[in-house]
């Protein structure tokens, strides 16, 4: 029998938080002008010279910058107000807009300042995508984590299908300057919902982090956790392959189906249905199965839906089979991006984000490219039928590279370790500091405690520590010393005030544990320390 705890909650639930209801509304807006912007710049170039290079680099131009500053925006919504910063990006996005708008209604819009302008609004949607996932779990529950995610994937098909859609109408009618001008509003809107927003200040608001400190601890953090690396693993196995379909359908729409620009919409519409509905069954199916089962399943259906869009010469069979294509590219996005928000701890969680944005969007591009070459060399239905036995190929590596199991963890703040008393106070940014740590471990326990230090290396090393040693005394029977080095000693306070999580805490007493007497703990800092 089915226990109302056991039922899942729906993907809606969160829509039911008034702020984070708002704060979606206004993203989805802000993508949808996105998208029009994109459509508006690649038909004011499509008149001039080499307008088929011109028309591609609008997309370079307004992705590269996500790829290029993925990690430091997410250092920076890290350490800085995430609210606040949003503000100021939609209020730049908005002068750029603005710019654009006016230029482009007195006819003085060039095409190298177009790509110009359309790679800075890239560089407002790079600092917007980290900060405003980080923000999430601050707004919904932490059970209501994956559907918020599902929501965002929704958000993200919508305005693929209705920014496009919208703006062919406008630029018929009224011409590209409105879209551009629509665009600059939607920037505007996010702003006034942000500012409305009275958001509750974080214990990590009261010191941020140095940018390069913050920085090199983020990229220390992605090194030395196997599940985020293993989260941005599975992100390009599938998207590498799977962005063919986004890449190519136009040409199937053209090319293969005969159809026009309405009929590419009505393909891009079918994804965007795909994504609906599986937004409405992803819940029960994250309940029955788990996260490999789900990305392994909705894999298969991508690459079946692939090759059946492939091949196929009739419209309605196409748009029947890109239903499930979207429904399965929803499941495997949110699935991954789900279980990221649940693995990150808040204090790297923006980095952790950006270095997804960076995987993903950076696949989209790679991925692209090379599969727009291949159809340009061996012809559209090998390229694409090579793209689905790609992606069934990836597939099949969850067998080998499975996503690690991480929704068992405790990834609360934890501070286990008391304030160091030390005889002198160090600079804060003095360094850099040795920290000891010496056991006595029985003879007996020796066997696990060696076994366990891999998993306490990978804790310190997470979370500030450059290098790690673990030592056996020569004159103490037992004496096992643990040395790792921190850069300076505010990381080292950052360890005790806020980077461990509860999972770090357990593998720390699990230690413990094994020694017969508490651990001693000295701190070596610089001879000079006192001047």
């Amino acid at each position: 029998m089915t226990t109302v705890a056991n039922v899942p909650a729906s993907t809606w639930s969160p829509l039911r938080i008034g702020v984070f209801r708002v704060l979606w509304l206004a993203v989805l807006g802000s993508q949808v002008g996105t998208w029009m912007q994109m459509v508006g710049a690649q038909w004011l170039l499509v008149d001039q010279p080499g307008a088929a290079v011109l028309v591609a680099l609008v997309q370079t131009a307004g992705t590269l910058p996500v790829v290029l500053l993925a990690l430091p925006a997410g250092v920076l919504a890290d350490s800085l107000d995430r609210r606040r910063l949003l503000i100021w990006v939609q209020l730049f996005m908005l002068a750029v807009g603005v710019l654009l708008t006016g230029l482009t209604i007195a006819g003085q819009m060039t095409p190298a300042l177009l790509l110009a302008l359309t790679f800075a609004l890239g560089c407002g949607t790079a600092m917007t995508n980290p900060t405003y996932q980080a923000m999430i779990p601050e707004l919904v529950p932490r059970a209501q984590l994956p559907s918020a995610a599902a929501l965002g994937s929704i958000s993200v098909n919508l305005a693929r299908a209705v920014g496009p859609a919208v703006a062919g109408v406008l630029i018929a009618h009224t011409g590209v300057a409105a879209v551009f001008g629509i665009n600059a509003a939607t920037f505007l809107g996010f702003a006034v919902v942000l500012f409305l927003w009275r958001r509750h200040p974080t214990p990590d608001d009261a010191l941020p982090e140095p940018f390069l400190a913050a920085l090199r601890a983020g990229g220390r953090y992605v090194r030395h956790s196997p599940a985020l690396r293993r989260f941005l693993l599975r992100v390009e196995l599938f998207i590498l392959p799977a962005v063919a379909l986004w890449a190519l359908l136009p040409l199937v729409a053209s090319q293969r189906l005969h159809m026009g620009a309405g009929g590419y919409g009505l393909l891009l519409a079918a994804l965007g249905t795909g994504a609906v509905l599986g937004a409405a069954v992803l819940p029960r199916l994250r309940a029955a199965l788990s996260d490999n089962a789900m990305l392994w399943g909705g894999s298969l259906v991508y690459a079946v839906a692939l090759a059946v869009v492939s091949v196929v010469r009739v419209p309605a069979v196409a748009v029947l089979a890109l239903v499930p294509a979207g429904l399965a590219w929803m499941a495997v996005l949110s699935n991954i991006n789900a279980g990221l928000q649940l693995f990150l701890p808040h204090w790297v969680r923006a980095r952790g984000l950006g270095a997804y944005q960076g995987a993903f969007f950076g696949g989209q591009a790679v991925g692209a490219l090379a599969w727009g070459l291949l159809a340009v060399r061996f012809g559209l239905v090998p390229a694409l039928l090579a793209a689905a036995a790609v992606t069934a190929a990836g597939a099949a590596t969850v067998r080998f590279w499975p996503l690690i199991e991480t929704r068992h963890l405790n990834r609360e703040p934890a501070r286990p370790w008391p304030q160091p008393q030390l005889t002198v106070e160090p600079e804060r940014f003095a360094g850099p500091i040795v920290v000891e740590v010496t056991y006595i471990v029985a003879p007996g326990n020796e066997p696990e405690f060696l076994a366990s230090a891999d998993a306490l290396r990978r804790t310190r090393m997470r979370t500030g520590a450059v290098q790690w040693g673990l030592f056996r005394a020569g004159e103490v029977a037992g004496e096992m010393v643990e040395v790792y080095v921190v850069p300076t000693w505010d990381e080292h306070l950052r360890q005790h005030t806020g980077r461990l999580t509860g999972s770090d805490e357990e593998i720390d007493l699990r230690v413990q544990a094994l020694s017969e007497r508490p651990p001693t703990v000295v701190h070596l800092l610089p001879a000079d320390v006192s001047r």
